[in-house]
């Protein structure tokens, strides 16, 4: 079975928050009919107090100017989005949007199984050759795919769930197991576990997922262990490369950094074949569009059509979202390397200032993922104010979106950041290390 949250650990409390039993005003008996959301609100009541407290946490973003935000009366560098190109920012994108939704209007109304506008045939084509897969197919949001596809791909059969894959596979493997699959969960990267448990329960359709470049600490699996497993044990590698795609690409004698080239992905970077490979990814993120995708076998594609509920059920994408796709998978064959350089060189300044720091990470990949755990999580909100009190917006990584002793915060560099942001984000983090007790680089690591 598929283990949930994390139990609540003693002295937690939710008393007082919203949707507690204790904020409608209810006691007793009265109280059981929210003892669920009581459950979930204790679990979660690090990162619940967080939300309710926390100027980074629902903020409302009044303005915005480049990667500066105005949050209230304060402007802070933005560290805290994926748009890791920058495209959401580049005005030869925004200038060519008017012409497609003088074209099409503003939304395609049908779902995709009625009719689907020429833009996402398109899309496909130059998404199929840019990844080198047999075929794609296009869906609004990853998280539609995770809870769409992954039950269908299992069945009744048996999934091998890496244990610290997104959440949203997670949410795809539960709605899987509801359908008659059963779900082992593995160490994270552990491919021995993994092969012990491929020997052992052999109940087929069997599925592996995991992430490919991880949401938190920005690394990359040995994809071609994984696939080596899954193609001799008969099993069927899912790999959720949300924040892989656009960012790392194929590798080339002529490459301007080690990110590759093209940004196709954790699959041509890695040098591997689709064989026995599904691969998701989304333009959420270095694309800065709300799309998502899975490169995968024309005949799958083919029965997902009319297997998949977001095909067959779910509203399309806005046309300025297949837009934005299209123009910027033409600024990524222009000039998309340069992007991934300049992304390369800003993430390696903040890289080489925390080891100067001698403040540890968990990235040992230099992509633009760079998770800070803190060495006391009890001061996360003391960090988290005082780096927006100098002028730096990150994302807080509260329990239990992280284990416990890797509480701290994650800086997202993207290409649209500049060079004096950069700085800032260095000076700010200076200040961290001379007042937070901070994990250091060379300490023994703890494990999970």
């Amino acid at each position: 079975m598929i283990e949930s949250l994390p139990a609540a650990e003693p002295g937690a409390a939710a008393s007082g928050l919203p949707g507690s039993a204790a904020w409608h005003g209810r006691s007793g008996a009265g109280a059981s009919a929210d003892s669920w959301l009581q459950r979930w609100l204790t679990t979660t009541a690090d990162l619940a107090r967080l939300q309710y407290t926390h100027p980074m946490f629902d903020a409302i973003i009044e303005e915005q100017h480049g990667r500066m935000i105005r949050v209230d009366n304060q402007w802070l560098a933005d560290f805290a989005s994926c748009n890791y190109l920058g495209l959401d920012l580049d005005q030869e994108i925004i200038e060519a949007i008017p012409a497609y939704l003088d074209r099409w209007g503003t939304h395609p109304s049908w779902s995709r199984i009625l009719g689907s506008p020429r833009l996402y045939e398109d899309i496909e084509d130059q998404l199929t050759e840019l990844l080198g897969a047999e075929d794609t197919l296009v869906l609004p949001t990853i998280t539609h795919i995770h809870m769409a596809v992954i039950p269908l791909l299992a069945d009744t059969g048996t999934i091998f769930l890496d244990s610290r894959a997104h959440k949203t596979i997670y949410d795809g493997c539960s709605m899987a197991r509801a359908h008659g699959a059963t779900v082992h969960r593995f160490a994270h990267n552990d491919l021995d576990q993994l092969e012990s448990q491929l020997r052992e329960h052999t109940k087929g359709p069997r599925i592996i997922c995991i992430d490919g470049v991880n949401s938190m600490t920005g690394n990359a699996p040995d994809l071609g262990a994984f696939a080596r497993l899954a193609r001799e044990h008969e099993a069927l590698l899912y790999v959720d490369d949300a924040h892989g795609f656009g960012v790392i690409g194929e590798r080339s004698p002529t490459e301007l950094c080690d990110y590759g080239t093209r940004g196709n992905s954790i699959v041509r970077h890695l040098g591997e074949t689709y064989d026995n490979i599904v691969l998701v990814g989304g333009f959420s993120k270095a694309y800065s569009s709300l799309l998502a995708f899975l490169a995968l076998p024309t005949n799958l594609k083919q029965a997902l059509k009319t297997t998949a509920a977001p095909y067959a059920y779910s509203g399309p994408s806005p046309v300025v979202s297949l837009a934005t796709v299209i123009e910027g998978l033409r600024v990524n064959e222009q000039r998309g390397d340069q992007l991934r350089f300049e992304l390369h060189r800003l993430t390696r300044r903040v890289l080489d200032a925390l080891d100067e720091l001698g403040i540890a990470t968990q990235n040992t990949s230099g992509y633009p993922i760079i998770e800070i755990p803190l060495a006391n999580a009890d001061e996360i909100d003391a960090v988290g104010r005082f780096l927006f009190d100098q002028g730096v917006y990150v994302t807080l990584a509260a329990y239990p979106i992280v284990p416990r002793n890797e509480v701290g915060f994650r800086v997202q560099v993207t290409a649209a950041n500049t060079d004096d942001e950069i700085s800032i984000l260095i000076a700010a983090l200076r200040k961290v290390a001379d007042r937070f007790q901070m994990c250091a680089k060379d300490a023994p690591a703890v494990a999970v």
